[in-house]
């Protein structure tokens, strides 16, 4: 198996590792298995979810998963603090699940999407009357429903979740990157951007345009 990490530079303009990240650094290249044990537990789940962003069978994120934990363990020397333990981490990790979506032909570089973006509406046009309509020109048609109004029950069914799931899964890769790590992991911009390597503008687009999209997604299947 490939172990050899990619990119090894750990450098993150204005962020660097911490006083815990560099504890924790001593700690695992003193083999200190407890540390990283904690670093699963922290990260684990999230390095599998956003492994699936390129690679669309959960074994495979996986294994994705499991090969950055070996790169980690087998890199930690070379850490040399110039961007958070998390960025460096998850580097890897975004750096892996690339080479296997391409060895498995289902990767296409985000840049791809960049065209696509500039010029893609945050909400679909045909939500709007057109400018020609006499009464409400270019306003809501029909008006969105307020989500304080549905019973929280029905909100917080699995049904519901799942239709957020499915629609978090059709967003463009760029966009599903960004809104999973903003709203189903909780970071904060500063930390999508350095893992993602985006200016804060695009990642804000980004999340924008992906929440728009669920929302619409969600919203159809509440008021159906």
């Amino acid at each position: 198996m490939d172990t050899h990490i990619s990119p090894l530079d750990d450098s993150s303009p204005g962020v660097i590792a911490s006083l815990d990240d560099l504890r924790t650094v001593q700690a695992l290249r003193n083999g200190d298995e407890a540390a990283f044990t904690r670093l699963v537990a922290d990260y684990h789940n999230t390095l599998v979810r956003l492994a699936t962003v390129y690679v669309t069978d959960r074994a495979v994120a996986e294994e994705v998963a499991q090969e950055t934990w070996i790169a980690v363990l087998q890199g930690i020397s070379r850490f040399e603090g110039r961007s958070s333990l998390k960025t460096w981490l998850f580097r890897i990790l975004t750096n892996r699940a690339k080479t296997r979506a391409q060895r498995e032909g289902r990767y296409v570089a985000l840049s791809a999407f960049e065209e696509l973006d500039a010029n893609e509406p945050s909400v679909s046009p045909d939500r709007f009357n057109p400018g020609a309509d006499p009464l409400y020109p270019h306003h809501f048609t029909p008006i969105p429903q307020r989500f304080d109004e549905i019973p929280e029950e029905r909100l917080l069914s699995q049904e519901t979740l799942a239709v957020i799931q499915r629609a978090i899964e059709m967003l463009p890769p760029n966009q599903r990157q960004v809104i999973t790590l903003r709203d189903i992991e909780g970071w904060s911009s500063a930390d999508v951007c350095n893992v993602l390597e985006i200016s804060e503008t695009n990642q804000r687009v980004l999340l924008h345009r992906a929440r728009s999209k669920v929302r619409q997604g969600l919203e159809d299947y509440l008021v159906s």
